[in-house]
């Protein structure tokens, strides 16, 4: 058993910074690198991609910073784990294998392909079998917005990352796993840890929580003592050394910018934390409050204390509906009396979409520059300020109308306020509403499957 295992961050969702991954393999010793890059939101584009393309729906990114990784990781044996299968694992994990034997590592390299995630052709054989799949949020039976479903994919835990890791994968790829169960699986396959024993389960999941959202946990993002943290543009990801007692350091490799210390950790704690006595995954549940940390030297946090409880008999699904269209229109108004002028002209333009008869949802205004953050407790602004950006969305069920609304902005130009500019690029854009129905599943429903294929 090794007595230390370095798991590092290196994609915080789908779009981070594309030199991280190179800069954590390349930068210093780790054993481990996990990229997250799905969010609920994600699995529904995904899906829509697919469904114009058979070979799309996965993140081509991915494949791309393989291309770019495969030498270091098989030199180094860095094995890594990620979540970009999105909804086609199979046609990702094939992309891979494709690019390993162009670069000439033809069976060197095992990839773990994770699937059965993705529950969307199984809804109705629930429903007939007398599951009803509820909003656990508000008990709204799946059956209210059956036919506009577009994605719907379980929240898999580590166990089967584990399965691959302990078959000899290398780089093992999924849909919708866990974001904390990428940097948990390591350490259950290296320590050799029971998926009961709920403490090191709980030690292992917060340490996959604090690194899940890349360098917000090394100064990205990072609101305490910001103006005083070293160089953003080189931001160093963290880096998890954990111990087989469950006990681990964060940290970042030496000679990059940002930094870790006891707040920067704290303010990643606090996201999508909800109870900090309960927080829920498939493979435990983790008591933040029994969270220690404590500096461990430069650039280093020593986490310990860590307590779980068993996992819970259900699995999270993460479903994604249509639910209309939407647009968003901006003008920006020039000083003098830049508010005065953008109140206006939202005025006008409300009541020219009265006069159409346009039917939306909402009409939701911004004055960015005044209360677009902080709304009624931003106050009123100052008399002088210098401009104020106009920012009119709407959201409807009929795309017509929402496309009428495209053509309103425009005319304000010239039939408005003056002074008025920041009009580029032609017609706000049209957009489908993707609406999130979380839910739970029993887990005796799902069966996650891996299979290993050989570069």
């Amino acid at each position: 058993m090794k007595e230390k295992v370095r798991v590092a961050s290196g994609q915080g969702f789908w779009g981070d910074l594309l030199t991280a991954p190179l800069d954590q393999v390349r930068g210093g010793p780790i054993d481990y690198l996990m990229l997250d890059y799905l969010a609920e939101v994600t699995m529904s584009i995904l899906q829509k991609q697919r469904s114009r393309d058979p070979q799309a729906g996965y993140a081509r990114d991915f494949v791309a910073l393989m291309r770019e990784i495969i030498p270091d990781c098989v030199e180094k044996n860095i094995r890594v784990l990620s979540n970009a299968g999105g909804v086609n694992v199979e046609g990702c994990a094939a992309a891979i294998r494709e690019t390993a034997r162009e670069l000439g590592y033809g069976g060197r390299l095992k990839i773990g392909v994770v699937t059965g995630d993705d529950i969307l052709g199984r809804l109705d054989e629930f429903a007939e079998g007398g599951h009803e799949i509820q909003n656990m949020e508000t008990g709204e039976p799946l059956s209210e917005i059956r036919e506009r479903v577009q994605s719907a994919n379980v929240y898999m835990g580590a166990a089967p990352l584990v399965e691959a890791l302990n078959r000899g994968a290398h780089v093992v790829v999924g849909g919708r796993l866990t974001d904390t169960g990428l940097t948990l699986a390591p350490l259950v396959h290296e320590f050799g840890w029971k998926l009961d024993d709920w403490d090191r389960l709980a030690a292992g999941t917060i340490a996959g929580h604090i690194i899940e959202c890349g360098a917000q946990a090394s100064g990205g993002n990072c609101q305490y003592d910001w103006k005083n943290i070293p160089d953003l543009a080189n931001v160093g990801f963290p880096i998890v050394e954990a111990s087989p007692n469950g006990e681990f350091v964060v940290t970042k490799h030496d000679g990059t910018g940002g930094c870790v210390n006891v707040p920067s950790v704290k303010e990643q704690l606090l996201y999508e934390m909800g109870d900090p006595k309960a927080y829920i995954t498939p493979d435990v549940v983790a008591d933040f409050s029994s969270i220690r940390l404590v500096d461990d030297g430069d650039n280093r946090v020593r986490v310990y204390g860590i307590t779980g409880k068993p996992s819970t008999e259900f699995y999270k699904v993460s479903i994604a509906y249509s639910a209309g269209w939407k647009s968003v229109g901006t003008l920006v108004y020039a000083w003098p009396d830049a508010y005065e002028k953008a109140k206006a002209a939202d005025k006008i333009l409300r009541s020219r979409l009265d006069r159409l008869g346009l039917n939306f949802d909402l009409v939701l205004t911004e004055f960015v520059g005044v209360n677009a953050t902080h709304g009624a407790l931003a106050g009123e602004p100052m008399p002088d300020i210098p401009e104020v950006q106009l920012r009119v969305g709407v959201r409807g069920q009929r795309r017509s109308d929402v496309e009428r609304f495209t053509k309103e902005i425009a005319p304000l130009i010239l039939t408005g306020p003056p002074a008025v500019t920041g009009f580029a690029g032609g017609r706000p854009k049209v957009e489908e509403i993707m609406a999130y129905f979380p839910a739970l599943i029993p887990k005796t429903l799902i069966e996650p499957k891996v299979e290993i294929v050989e570069a």
